[in-house]
């Protein structure tokens, strides 16, 4: 199986496509969370599903690789919402990955295109762990393209110019 898996219309979650994640205070690498509709993207989640155990067969010498050690993983065990009847896909990076509109052009992080909860299609490339972190099965993220608007996860809720009187050079601080 070639290296290059094509998500289509899949979710995005999590995204950090513009600058790196920082976690514990770390900058740590681009990355996002691809949702799969397990009914919609049946025939993707069976070709991830192959391309991880290839990878586990080849890579990994047929290595016992435990659910939580894939880029894989089924959405119905997460606590998010959103994730219910979805399989969830990790990529990242430490290259920031291709990021451009439905019409093929770069974007850029001001252009406020991509956030958690729009569609977009993403091109990934699996790969396996195995150093003294353990065995697993990840992915790159190489690059993703806005495909359509979605319903915003989480709140998303920020003040409008309205909510917000002038204020005066003579107004007290």
């Amino acid at each position: 199986m070639s290296g290059k898996i094509k998500l289509k219309n899949v979710r995005l979650s999590f995204p950090s496509l513009f600058r790196k994640a920082v976690f514990n205070g770390d900058e740590t690498k681009f990355e996002a969370t691809f949702l799969l509709n397990k009914e919609d993207h049946a025939d993707t989640i069976a070709e991830i599903e192959a391309a991880i155990v290839a990878k586990i067969m080849t890579d990994l010498k047929g290595a016992k690789i435990k659910a939580d050690k894939r880029c894989l993983k089924d959405g119905d065990d997460a606590d998010y919402d959103g994730y219910e009847g979805c399989m969830s896909f990790k990529a990242s990076n430490s290259k920031r990955p291709l990021v451009i509109d439905r019409g093929r052009n770069p974007v850029s992080e001001d252009d406020n295109l991509f956030y958690a909860g729009c569609y977009v299609n993403a091109t990934v490339e699996l790969w396996a762990q195995n150093n003294q972190w353990g065995k697993r099965v990840n992915a790159n993220l190489l690059g993703v393209q806005f495909a359509a608007d979605g319903e915003p996860f989480g709140d998303g809720t920020v003040a409008d110019v309205d909510d917000f009187d002038d204020v005066d050079d003579d107004d007290d601080i």
